[in-house]
């Protein structure tokens, strides 16, 4: 081979890496994005299924050593499902994916935002219908994309913390479970998701995707025997745009869990 020809390929070598490093640079630039948190801090305030273990944190140490530095640190404890948290599929679905199976894909993409806001806040049993789903469509002039991060804004998040307005019940306890009022997706519209619309994950502004007064939590049951994650106590769903933006969804890696607390933010195109 001609030293021309062994210059000329190593430069094309070079240029199309240099114009693969630079896309792939420009891809995770930050700068030109919005940033909307979605989750809850954790605190003593924070909601918990009523049946379910709160949050707690301890003083380990904080203030002055004694050799004249500060130094803070705590032991914290907590149930899988509380506060903004991710339910894996095995929690209603036997042999399905625990928290840390999950594939990343699901957890990060692209999104989408249906607000149904004007009839769940007068109506904390309000059921999330396919008509719902198929008005988003209409709106939009396409059907839910593929791979879609679906969120459901019901506006019951301007309740939160407040238990009674935004679960129904300030009770605790097993008997507490009848009292539970607030919006949540139909198992019927679930349903029509798996069968109709390839989602990779779903997430709600409510305590749980199935509405309060569930018995039989069949949304939940349908999601997870298809290994959709979801999502739960979402916040600032009133920031976000119906369409054109990503979410990235990070529980802690629990291994064999079936939910935890998650971390979720939106990024928007400024």
């Amino acid at each position: 081979m001609k030293k021309t020809t062994i210059l000329f390929s190593l430069c094309s070598f070079l240029f199309f890496n240099c114009k693969k490093e630079q896309s792939a640079t420009a891809s995770t630039n930050l700068s030109n994005s919005k940033i909307v948190d979605l989750s809850h801090s954790y605190s003593p305030e924070t909601v918990y299924w009523v049946t379910a273990k709160e949050f707690a944190i301890d003083t380990v140490f904080q203030g002055k050593t004694d050799k004249g530095y500060y130094y803070s640190a705590f032991n914290f404890e907590t149930a899988e499902h509380g506060g903004t948290h991710i339910d894996a599929p095995i929690h209603f679905a036997e042999g399905a994916q625990t928290v840390d199976q999950i594939p990343l894909e699901k957890l990060v993409g692209s999104a989408i935002k249906i607000d149904v806001s004007k009839n769940a806040l007068n109506n904390p049993d309000y059921l999330i219908t396919i008509d719902d789903l198929k008005a988003w469509e209409q709106k939009h002039g396409k059907p839910i994309p593929e791979k879609s991060i679906v969120l459901l804004e019901t506006g019951f998040e301007t309740y939160y913390p407040n238990r009674v307005k935004y679960m129904g019940t300030d009770e605790r306890g097993e008997q507490a479970v009848e009292l539970l009022h607030f919006p949540g997706l139909s198992p019927e519209a679930a349903t029509w998701l798996v069968e109709n619309r390839s989602i990779s994950a779903i997430g709600i502004d409510t305590p749980s995707i199935d509405y309060g007064q569930s018995q039989y939590f069949k949304t939940h049951v349908e999601l997870m025997t298809h290994n959709i994650p979801a999502f739960e106590n979402l916040t600032n769903l009133n920031q976000l745009p119906e369409k054109d933006f990503n979410i990235i969804a990070l529980p802690m890696k629990i291994k064999g869990g079936s939910g935890a607390p998650l971390r979720i933010i939106a990024l928007l195109s400024e």
